[in-house]
């Protein structure tokens, strides 16, 4: 299951090497179908890639800092730093060959 984050946690997941964000918005219908597969990839790579879940509307200078523009939008952090980034509701297959890239 994907971890709801707020500022404070962000920073802290950030600190792991592998991060998957998904910002996202209750109200977002493609947001909502999303959901579903990244709860299911944080299980899949549970011990390799740290996955967590930003609602745009309670963490607006997140969105901000990071240039979301459209939802859903995946960030994929490695080392602390954005290495990938996925917006739309994209199929499993897309989110997954992302993360192996960076797992290599």
């Amino acid at each position: 299951m994907a971890t709801e984050l707020d500022n404070k946690s962000f920073a802290e997941a950030l600190k792991k090497p592998l991060v998957l964000i998904d910002f996202w918005a209750p109200w977002c219908m493609p947001c909502v179908m999303l959901a579903p597969i990244i709860d299911q990839i944080a299980e899949e790579y549970a011990g390799k890639v740290y996955v967590g879940k930003v609602n745009v509307d309670d963490n607006q200078d997140l969105a901000l800092k990071y240039g979301v523009m459209s939802i859903p939008n995946l960030i994929i952090f490695k080392d602390g730093k954005p290495v990938d980034n996925i917006v739309g509701a994209v199929p499993k297959a897309t989110i997954k060959a992302a993360l192996e890239k960076q797992l290599k």
